[in-house]
């Protein structure tokens, strides 16, 4: 009994390592993969089952899975080491719900941690007119491009803001601009913000290709605030820190961040929000509840290279 569960656990481990590793040009594997990293759990129970039962030869082959699950996964709950002494640049990264987010709390959150920069998606013209007004006197500079339903992003910042960018040939308002950080001097802060794959995948992925072209043409420091509608489990997200962006997550050792969905009960379950640093690095990353938001948002303190 032992080893025919077994046999099954690690059958579905090694399904989620197929969908983790494979570029699948394929909707149902894409969406799928997006919790490959649960199904790799399987490997793990598969092995417990099968010492239990001790079914050596069975073990042998399960402990070569869980050792590759644990090469995929252990690298985000490990700090990158990397000696943290250059300016501090603190981030916030929310999804407002197409505006239906409690704003308070988001402006909350941007006094109590004095964050420098907020990125934000799905912001509607009445959110951003309430935010702008809210923290008038913590991120006075703001590049905002409001829309309807979910189309609208922006950056607010404590530091003034120049070089404003949207990007042309996105469903929704993609965006960038350059802070002037008194130490840093100038930094890049992206908002990106691709459709779902469950809602136009041919378009996901499109927009994510077209993404990491804007990212691996940039160069010095810069930040990226993100729905990317991506987990760490799709390779179309690890290959826009396959180049000079890391994700500040991994970097901090934060392990797993799931933001989606926060408001169903079983959520969340999906790490789909992320924040992005090149030329620096991450001494704390942490997820945040905001009420109404069907994302939790997430922190960042970064620190920047002298």
């Amino acid at each position: 009994m032992a080893l025919g569960l077994g046999w099954c656990a690690l059958a579905a481990g090694v399904a989620g390592i197929v969908l983790y590793f494979v570029r699948w040009p394929w909707e149902l594997p894409v969406l799928a993969a997006s919790g490959a990293t649960y199904l790799m759990l399987g490997a793990v129970f598969g092995l417990l089952l099968f010492l239990l039962a001790k079914g050596w030869r069975s073990a042998a082959v399960a402990g070569v899975a869980v050792a590759v699950v644990l090469w995929t996964q252990l690298p985000f709950f490990v700090s990158d080491g990397r000696a943290a002494t250059g300016p501090e640049l603190r981030v916030l990264q929310s999804n407002l719900l197409v505006g239906a987010a409690d704003l308070s709390a988001v402006a909350r959150e941007v006094r109590e941690r004095r964050v420098d920069v907020l990125t934000l998606q799905e912001l509607t013209p009445d959110a951003a007119e309430r935010l702008t007004a809210e923290l008038a006197d913590e991120l006075p500079h703001h590049y905002l491009e409001p829309g309807s339903f979910a189309g609208g992003s922006g950056i607010l910042s404590r530091y003034p803001l120049r070089d404003n960018v949207k990007y042309d040939g996105f469903w929704m308002a993609n965006m960038s601009a350059t802070v002037e950080h008194p130490q840093a001097g100038a930094v890049a802060v992206f908002v990106f913000h691709p459709p779902p794959p469950v809602v136009d995948f041919e378009v996901w992925g499109a927009e994510m290709r077209r993404i990491r072209e804007i990212l691996d043409g940039h160069t010095g420091p810069a930040v990226v605030g993100a729905d990317f509608n991506a987990t760490r489990d799709h390779s179309a997200f690890r290959d826009l820190i396959a180049g000079p962006f890391d994700d500040a997550a991994a970097l901090a050792g934060a392990g797993p961040l799931p933001t989606y969905p926060t408001d169903k009960r079983w959520g969340p379950v999906l790490g789909i929000d992320h924040i992005l640093v090149s030329g620096g690095t991450a001494d704390e990353v942490s997820s945040v509840t905001i009420p109404r938001s069907d994302h939790r948002a997430i922190y960042a303190t970064l620190r920047l290279n002298d």
